[in-house]
Formats: structure tokens, C-alpha cells, sequence
């Protein structure tokens, strides 16, 4: 069999990192966090667990970058829908409504999410985290602001809050409450944006995530949903053996006592 190209090879790696992403959103959803392993997300994905040290430092640097690509892409596509607007305050509206959508439809997912930034390591720098950060930017220039170096924060600060506020355990703030007051502090119309009890084409309520991946494969009939990765290695390998004495898989960032959390 003739080796790969280099061309083939990225691809296959990247199919691969965008499964490893998936598989951690619908774990972390489905059971939580801390009762998801690093081998439960492998498994998902059908990757060897050494993949997933390959890709990520450890679960909560995986976590994060995941739970910003659902981020910045919800807000994408939330932005993007039709009809296509430039409209300064209904692209603020959808962008606030994106956010709050994401802590109604997704609550154990947006709870990790800020419990882990507020750790000292703070936030995993990502391309889907500098994504998300540009597409706040972007709205607050559209609405007019004068300073949106400084505006940006502002809202990203408003929005952070208003996520804690919704999924917080045992006093959770209801989502129309939130949303009237932030679209208040920026003058919206209640119709702007997806007013509570409302739905647009596309939705914000698809419980389907795997739009947001670019894995260009589905769920293959295996027990629990996961990804038939067998060929879809990095150098063709159907495992994750490499070079260490009886082949073994480096399989330490998914033990307990290493990056775990």
C-alpha cells in the first residue's frame, strides 16, 4: 500500500479533531462533566485515546475548545440567518438572544463552561475563542459603537453574567427576564432579534449539534453513537500504537491522576 500524502493526512487528522470536539459536547451534556473521561470522549469518537493528548493538553482544554466552536458557531449562523440584515440593532438582538439560547437549550454544558473559565488558568486561547471574541467585536461596531475596543468587553461581560445568572444551580433567573433587561441597557425592541416563545427556520432550540462539526461523517451503528474512526488515523494506522515499547497506547492524560480535569 502506498503511503499517504501529506494532503490526506491533514485531512484526516482534522476529520478527527473536529469528532473529538463533538463527542466532548454531547458527553458533557448528556452526563456532566466531571463523570466524562477523556477515554469516554475517544470512545464516542471512535479515536484511540492516544489521539486525544495528541490534539489537547488535557479534558478541560478540550471542553472549552469545544464548548467555544458551539459558541461562535450558533452565534454564526444566528447572525447569518434570513433574511441577511446589517442592521446594527437587530444583529446586537440576535446575537444577545444566540447567547441566551445557549444557556436555556444547553444548561449542564454553559455551567461547565463557566465554572472552567473562572479557574486561574482562564481561557483557552483557540481559533474558535478568537472566532467567537471577533464576532462579538463585529456586532458591537455594527450597532454604532464609537469605542468598540472598549464596548466589546462590555458586552461580553453582560453576556457572561447573564449565562451565570440562567445556570445557576437551585435560583436560575428565567431567560425572558435576562433577555429584557440586556435588550433595556441597549435599547432593543422586545420584537428584535427571536422574542421568547418564537422559533425561526433553522431554529434555536436544533438539538442536533453535528452541523457545527465538519466531521463529513455521520454516527456509524455502534453501541453509544460513536464515530467509526478505524481509518481515519494519522499516517494511515487503524490505532494509535506508536513507537514505545510493546506498542502501547499513550493513553496518561485520561488517568486519574493526571489531566483529567
Amino acid at each position: 500500500m502506498s503511503p499517504r500524502s501529506q494532503s490526506v493526512n491533514e485531512e484526516l487528522r482534522r476529520r478527527s479533531r473536529e469528532r473529538l470536539l463533538q463527542a466532548a459536547v454531547e458527553l458533557v451534556s448528556e452526563q456532566g462533566y466531571e463523570a466524562t473521561t477523556l477515554g469516554d470522549i475517544a470512545d464516542r469518537a471512535g479515536s484511540a485515546r492516544g489521539l486525544v493528548s495528541y490534539y489537547f493538553p488535557g479534558k478541560r482544554q478540550l471542553v472549552q475548545s469545544a464548548v467555544h466552536r458551539l459558541m461562535h458557531r450558533t452565534l454564526e449562523e444566528a447572525l447569518e440567518r434570513e433574511p441577511h440584515t446589517e442592521d446594527g440593532r437587530e444583529r446586537m438582538a440576535r446575537a444577545i438572544d444566540a447567547i441566551l439560547g445557549l444557556a436555556r437549550d444547553q444548561p449542564v454544558l454553559m455551567r461547565q463552561h463557566m465554572a472552567g473559565i473562572l479557574q486561574p488558568e482562564g481561557f483557552v486561547e483557540c481559533p474558535d475563542q478568537q472566532r467567537l471574541a471577533q464576532l462579538l467585536g463585529e456586532t458591537v461596531a455594527c450597532f454604532g459603537s464609537p469605542d468598540a475596543a472598549t464596548d466589546y468587553p462590555m458586552l461580553r461581560a453582560l453576556l457572561m453574567g447573564a449565562v451565570y445568572a440562567a445556570v445557576v444551580p437551585g435560583a436560575p433567573m428565567p431567560i425572558p427576564t435576562l433577555r429584557a433587561e440586556l435588550f433595556k441597557r441597549y435599547g432593543l425592541a422586545r420584537e428584535l432579534g427571536v422574542p421568547p416563545d418564537t422559533e425561526v427556520p433553522g431554529g434555536t432550540c436544533d438539538t442536533d449539534l453535528s452541523r457545527f462539526f465538519a466531521t463529513d461523517r455521520q454516527p456509524a451503528d455502534r453501541p453509544g453513537g460513536q464515530y467509526d474512526d478505524q481509518a481515519d488515523q494519522p499516517g494511515g494506522q487503524s490505532d494509535d500504537r506508536s513507537d514505545r515499547p510493546g506498542g502501547r497506547y499513550d493513553d496518561r492524560a485520561d488517568r486519574p491522576d493526571d489531566q483529567s480535569k
